[in-house]
């Protein structure tokens, strides 16, 4: 199920994302460099199961290493401290974040014609963030 996210991905737009961050508590600094950041992400799977999402840019890289189901912590790129989990929900990959009482999803699709669409919601801000294939 994982198989059609794994590889590397450019981000070719992203909407709403300032109100997104907003909406997570991220500071204006923040909001002012993820907005001009366009990352590239990076997905691969070892065969123990456990999968890799790296966010790279100029700015800043984020790793991450997981397997579906099972909670971690994680640092995210705006220093939150979260429990996450990844799921697969409808061929989705789904990541739940969930801090100080908060949750937000991150909800990633492969289209059909080949976009990987990243549906980013907290309470009722939504950003779009779409990808196109590289590798």
């Amino acid at each position: 199920m994982v198989d059609k996210f794994v590889g590397t991905w450019k981000m070719t737009s992203s909407d709403n994302f300032d109100d997104y961050m907003k909406a997570l508590g991220v500071g204006f600094a923040t909001r002012q460099v993820g907005n001009r950041t366009k990352p590239s992400l990076i997905i691969n799977m070892d065969d123990q199961g456990m999968i890799c999402v790296k966010s790279q840019s100029t700015f800043k890289t984020v790793e991450i290493k997981f397997k579906l189901n099972e909670p971690f912590e994680e640092t995210t790129a705006d220093d939150r401290k979260t429990m996450t989990v990844f799921s697969i929900e409808n061929g989705n990959l789904v990541q739940k974040q969930n801090w100080d009482g908060k949750e937000t999803t991150i909800e990633r699709e492969v289209t059909g014609d080949g976009k990987l669409i990243a549906k980013c919601v907290m309470g009722d801000v939504v950003a779009v963030r779409t990808y196109v294939k590289e590798a």
